[in-house]
């Protein structure tokens, strides 16, 4: 028997059946999936699930009592990894900090982003309910693993996209037999694209926090980043957010996992980082707010965090002010030089978003939110290599003498 009892609508408590597939709550908010951790705790040993061999339960999927899926049969599987924790010391000192600076890369996960893990869960309760099409609006790596999901689940998928979504993206979701579409618009209208046509096209809605499983892969970040800390956590933990699905699955599993006996009641400040182009929920959390008006014009060239509107902004919020934690924006310029920082000081190329939570630090300690000696922890959410980088490559003509000067930057 499976622990998942129901889901429960995020903002008013109902309780509402698994047995069917949902979106949002009758209530019209995101829905969690709860368990019963009295009875897990009673025989759920953290070590023993954490030493499962990975050829039968690669990456995440090893922590399956606190998953959804109840059926081996519709485990949806490329074959995860457990993401490494890389420390950056060169960087840490860079920034000002005496301890450990932490980067969590989600970049080592098929379709090279922690994409993967919601959309692995996504498709997978998907198909145990006997979904055969589902479509998203998509900044670019969250289509790419739902075309790859979907694929391996043999499901149609439909992906739309910002029209300046980067190229690989695009060419990767296709690649993967996702139909895919630029729009002429950001992903909230793209959004709206989808909530039109679904009815008629027979697509299941599976748009951030728009169903309820996203977060439970989501959540298996909070789970492994405390197994490979030696069941603690860190001091603070810098998290790119646009949805904020993985920021508030953390939460939900820090909770989850202190109910086990997992961990104690210790918990990170959360820092919700966002780029200044676009920044609803810094805007909110600066004015008190729990709900974060639509950004209008919004603009950055960290895709995966241009979300103007988050449909779970009262979620992100509740979470980071019960951390102590903070909503961060930082500049353009701000993530390219951090970008270039922690590649050069210590051989770790970020993604845009991730290089967001790198600026967000160092804006942090300098500010005196987090102290010299803190363990911090960033999320770089994909592979640095699917974005473009600054050509900074020099011509030589080999017909010609070549002399050491010349080799000099």
């Amino acid at each position: 028997m499976s622990p998942f009892t129901h889901l429960e609508c995020s903002m008013t408590g109902a309780r509402v059946s698994a047995d069917v597939a949902h979106n949002l709550s009758p209530a019209g908010w995101p829905l969690l999936a709860r368990y019963d951790l009295a009875a897990l705790a009673r025989t759920a040993d953290r070590d023993a699930i954490a030493a499962r061999p990975g050829h039968t339960h690669p990456g995440f999927w090893k922590w399956r009592e606190l998953l959804p899926v109840a059926d081996d049969a519709h485990v949806t599987s490329l074959g995860e990894v457990d993401t490494p924790l890389i420390d950056t010391p060169a960087t840490a000192r860079a920034i000002g900090l005496s301890g450990p600076l932490l980067v969590k890369d989600e970049g080592r996960l098929p379709t090279g982003s922690f994409k993967a893990r919601g959309l692995a869960l996504a498709v997978s309760m998907a198909r145990s309910f006997g979904i055969k099409a589902m479509a998203m609006p998509t900044n670019g790596n969250a289509g790419a693993a739902l075309s790859a999901y979907g694929a391996r689940a043999g499901m149609e998928t439909w992906s739309f996209c910002p029209a300046d979504t980067p190229e690989v993206n695009l060419r990767e979701i296709a690649a993967q037999g996702g139909h895919v579409f630029r729009v002429n618009g950001l992903i909230h209208q793209c959004g709206a694209l989808v909530g039109a046509l679904k009815d008629e096209m027979g697509w299941f809605d599976v748009s951030t926090l728009k169903e309820p499983y996203r977060i439970e892969g989501k959540k298996t970040m909070g789970i492994e980043l405390a197994w490979q800390l030696g069941w603690t956590l860190p001091d603070a933990i810098f998290y790119p957010t646009g949805g904020g699905t993985g920021l508030i699955g953390m939460w939900k599993a820090f909770d989850e996992m202190e109910a086990l006996g997992w961990i104690g009641s210790q918990r990170p400040k959360m820092f919700a980082v966002q780029a200044d182009g676009c920044a609803p929920i810094v805007k909110a959390f600066e004015a008190g707010e729990e709900h974060a008006p639509e950004w209008l014009n919004a603009a950055t060239s960290a895709a995966g965090i241009r979300v103007p509107k988050a449909i779970g902004d009262f979620l992100i919020l509740r979470a980071v002010r019960a951390s102590g934690g903070a909503a961060l924006a930082v500049s353009e310029a701000e993530i390219e030089e951090a970008r270039a920082l922690c590649g050069r000081a210590d051989g770790l190329l970020l993604c845009p978003e991730g290089a967001a939570t790198l600026a967000a630090a160092r804006n942090a300690r300098a500010a005196g939110l987090i102290e010299a000696d803190a363990c911090c922890l960033l999320f770089n959410c994909g592979s640095g290599l699917k974005y473009a980088l600054p050509d900074r490559a020099r011509d030589l003509d080999r017909t010609k003498p070549v002399t050491p000067d010349m080799l000099s930057d």
